[in-house]
């Protein structure tokens, strides 16, 4: 056998090509299956290796990363019920459009198709989930596939790629290999033909409207944007979970085409004779339903600029489809005469969202959501870290914290229950100088609040609002929307949150009235601990605008 310092196994070959491609954390649940890799990481001290407590957190700490960077987010699991764990996060990383890259222990390559202990195709598993699924059988080629793995997952639009490791691959020596330089992002930009189209649809529309979201963001980004809407008058809205691309405060921002849309914005994206949609895929929770947007022909003229071309056209047909990044777009705007116009709807809009994201309704119960995020707003920093999962609870967020700093949220568009808490860990881990903050319903914390296990072990003092209903809250609504007063699989048992996060580590709050809110707040930050503060409210509180008992007698009445 050759000397290893002649000649290195696919692990080492795995791990040094991370380190070229400036690979820096790296999260994980470790499995017999890549114990090499492992061992190779005891000689990589400049890749942080955050140990997780279950592959569903571990991926999506992966996807939060890599909406914080933009770089890949790196995650490692064993095979089998590993794999299947991780798909939570793979399947947020692809509907979010984030770098992501999935390394998977495998089976021995003589042991393939023998259907050996827990031995799965992955080209099959993750198929349609992922850009790019493969499985490296010489150690050799790891620099390889790597490298374009990174290409892959960074590449017009942002996604997944999974790599499955056979456990014998990673232990042999590949003789003479050789590892691979850093990857670069490739930037579509529109053609000057595309520009000169553009500006002349913008020049004869008088009401037109820019949408903004997709993958593949930066700070610099967002910046171009905000300078391109002031200068051609153009009323801007973000897409659902992207209220992080556009200063909320900008005088052309008219808020978030989401959940519970305001119905001045719904109105006046209708009232649009030309429509600019830069990076979104208009998808479901974008487009009200798809009712905003005609299928497939836009009730406006369309401009639609979105880095996958295969995009462009398959739902709505554009009447100018520009196959660009959001990076090369705003590059090449910035080089476009603007186009002079005085819109009276661009303050209208935004003194509508102004009211409509500090008016506080009041809500049955001694807690009231609204006026605790007004008092988060008044006490958290301007590049605090918003984190939350899926369910009602988040809809306080969406409507109440106004986001000014790029990359100050952290949401899944795809609306995957679990994601606030390791998300925010992931924030920390990132960013230990910001505040992070998450939230989570009782359901939500419960599908991943063992990480705060991990929270603690590395010190990651993220502060957790477990928004407490004592049910699956965003499912109870509409089962009492479609079925009236008939209750099935949506009532919870629950901890004591806050001992929980005693027993873990960390530091407890209950809060039972609004006013004991701030109190508890600044208790948790001057605990130096991670903490969970558990907010119990009314579970008639189900929404915004409307009791669960509202919904039900609704509900009964359209009946008769």
């Amino acid at each position: 056998m050759e000397n290893r310092t002649n000649a290195r196994t696919g692990a080492q070959l795995l791990v040094d090509t991370l380190l070229t491609q400036e690979v820096r954390q790296v999260f994980c649940v470790p499995g017999e299956s890549y114990l090499s890799v492992l061992d190779a990481f005891v000689d990589a001290p400049d890749i942080d290796v955050t140990v997780c407590r279950q592959e569903g957190g571990a991926s999506m700490m992966a996807d939060a990363y890599g909406k914080l960077t933009g770089e890949p987010g790196i995650c490692f699991v064993t095979r089998g019920p590993g794999a299947a764990n991780a798909a939570a996060g793979l399947h947020i990383a692809r509907q979010d459009s984030t770098p992501m890259i999935l390394f998977i222990g495998q089976v021995g390559r003589n042991m393939i198709e023998r259907e050996a202990f827990q031995e799965v195709d992955y080209r099959r598993m993750f198929g349609q989930m992922a850009k790019w699924v493969a499985e490296i059988d010489d150690p050799a080629r790891v620099p390889e596939y790597v490298s374009r793995a990174f290409h892959t997952a960074t590449s017009g639009r942002p996604g997944p790629v999974v790599l499955a490791l056979p456990e014998d691959m990673l232990a042999e020596l590949a003789p003479g290999a050789q590892t691979v330089g850093r990857y670069r992002r490739a930037e579509a930009a529109p053609t000057p033909d595309d520009l000169a189209e553009l500006r002349d649809l913008l020049s004869a529309a008088k009401h037109p409207f820019m949408i903004l979201g997709g993958g593949g963001w930066d700070a610099s980004v967002k910046a171009a944007m905000e300078k391109f809407a002031a200068d051609n008058g153009l009323p801007v809205a973000v897409s659902f979970r992207r209220q992080d691309y556009f200063d909320n405060s900008h005088p052309n921002f008219g808020g978030d085409v989401g959940i519970h849309l305001n119905p001045d914005l719904s109105a006046r994206i209708k009232k649009a004779d030309l429509l600019l949609v830069v990076g979104a895929r208009m998808s479901e929770k974008s487009s009200a339903d798809y009712t905003l947007i005609g299928i497939p022909e836009p009730d406006q003229k369309l401009i639609h600029i979105h880095a996958d071309p295969h995009e462009l056209g398959r739902v709505y047909r554009p009447t100018l489809g520009i196959a660009a990044t959001a990076r090369g777009f705003a590059n090449a705007v910035a080089e476009m005469k603007p186009v002079s116009r005085a819109d009276e709807d661009v303050k209208a809009l935004h003194d509508s969202y102004l009211s409509w994201n500090t008016k506080l309704p009041v809500s049955p119960g001694p807690v009231q959501m609204g006026d605790i995020m007004a008092w988060l707003g008044q006490h958290l920093p301007e590049d605090a870290i918003v984190c939350n999962g899926a369910g009602n609870y988040a809809t306080w967020v969406h409507r109440f914290r106004r986001f000014t700093r790029y990359k100050s949220q952290l949401a899944p568009t795809s609306g995957s229950m679990g994601y606030g808490v390791p998300a925010s860990i992931a924030a920390k881990r990132t960013h230990p100088e910001r505040t992070v903050v998450a939230f989570a319903g009782d359901g939500c914390f419960l599908m991943t609040g063992q990480e705060l296990a991990t929270a603690v072990q590395y010190e990651a003092n993220v502060i957790i609002i477990v928004v407490n209903n004592g049910m699956y809250g965003t499912i109870r609504m509409h089962q009492e929307r479609d079925y009236p007063g008939r209750i099935s699989a949506t009532q919870l048992t629950n901890p004591d949150f806050a001992k929980l996060a005693d027993a873990y580590g960390g530091h407890g709050e209950v809060v039972t009235r609004t006013e004991d809110f701030g109190p508890a707040f600044e208790r948790a930050q001057a605990s130096g601990k991670p903490s969970v503060i558990e907010v119990r409210i009314d579970p008639e509180a189900i929404t915004i605008s409307a009791t669960l008992t509202q919904i039900r007698d609704r509900a009964l009445a359209a009946r008769g």
